[in-house]
């Protein structure tokens, strides 16, 4: 049953034991066979749950599979938005919905296996906040394997995450470790940090299956934003209320730096006599290094001003143009 006033079905107390989150995107093969995958094995869990599908605008007829997979069964809810606003927005919008006490997030694609998802609830409730799925034997291309292990170890690196994937969407978490307001751009992917900031997390290995049906929607055109949304991660959780400090320290290590190539310019003046060469070569090279930290730097700055007019002023980043089950 579709409701008239979506936005007034959004509810946000928590009740049920478990809510089940999947954003949708132009996967219309792989619907049916989700939802009774999933249903079937969190139906032997014998607790009280919710299935929330977000559809995220999907243009290929997976909105009437949808419908379709929902019509019988109650505690399977659908979220129709009204244009594409990307996972990270899906995701918020299922959250935002959820009355779970316990949330798993996973994908629409199929290549999440459910029958994780009871181990991970079991991991969940021996006090941690998230448990994130490890995709130890990947299936997927062999580019695609490598591009992830080295974006893994970098974000190990920068955000002090003892995880091995965090690019896996499979996780579960106490519902109270997660504020959905603080997803927006590329941000799932970095929801264990927020966990982490409330509690404790682990990870176990969890089954991945390769692509049956459906086109992949993930590339290496994402790897920017996924840096630039570390680096914001990285500002939000370490200097929430002081921002500027981390910018102090740039332009820091950019006069050091600054210092030192003045030092290599008078060595090579006075006793290597290369000034040609060093001029040619290594002051673009500094002019483009000190460019970028800049641009970097200005699109942090407005995606705080973009984080703030919707954290501060309340407003969704999304449109819902219909729901199904919401007022069953």
């Amino acid at each position: 049953m579709a409701s008239e006033s979506p936005s007034d079905n959004l509810r946000t107390d928590k009740k049920l034991s478990l809510s089940i989150v999947v954003p949708v995107y132009d996967e219309v093969d792989n619907v049916q066979p989700l939802v009774d995958d999933v249903v079937g094995e969190v139906d032997k869990l014998g607790c009280e749950y919710e299935l929330i599908l977000v559809n995220d605008g999907s243009t290929d007829g997976s909105d009437a599979a949808l419908d379709r997979a929902a019509a019988d069964r109650p505690r399977v809810k659908v979220i129709h938005f009204a244009d594409n606003r990307g996972q990270t927005v899906a995701i918020r919008a299922g959250l935002e919905a959820a009355t779970g006490m316990r949330l798993v997030l996973m994908d629409g694609d199929r290549q999440n296996d459910p029958s994780d998802i009871a181990p991970l609830l079991q991991r969940l409730d021996q006090g941690f906040a998230c448990v994130s799925g490890w995709r130890k034997d990947r299936r997927d291309t062999a580019v695609r394997r490598w591009c992830s292990k080295l974006a893994n170890a970098v974000v190990r690196w920068i955000a002090g995450v003892p995880v091995h994937d965090l690019g896996c969407t499979l996780k579960a978490y106490r519902a109270d470790a997660l504020d959905p307001t603080e997803l927006l751009g590329e941000m799932h992917r970095f929801l264990i940090l927020y966990a982490g900031a409330r509690g404790k997390v682990t990870e176990m290995v969890v089954k991945h299956h390769p692509r049956t049906a459906g086109v992949s929607k993930y590339g290496l055109s994402r790897t920017a934003r996924v840096i630039a949304d570390l680096l914001l991660v990285r500002i939000l959780l370490k200097y929430p209320t002081r921002p500027s400090h981390l910018f102090a320290q740039i332009a820091q290590y950019m006069v050091i730096v600054a210092a030192g190539v003045f030092l290599l310019g008078l060595v090579d003046r006075w006793v290597l006599s290369f000034s040609r060469f060093l001029g040619f070569w290594f002051l673009p090279a500094v002019v483009l290094a000190v460019g970028a930290v800049i641009v970097l730097s200005v699109g942090v700055g407005c995606e705080l001003v973009i984080r703030n007019r919707y954290v501060a002023g309340g407003e969704r980043p999304y449109r819902v143009a219909r729901t199904v089950n919401f007022d069953r």
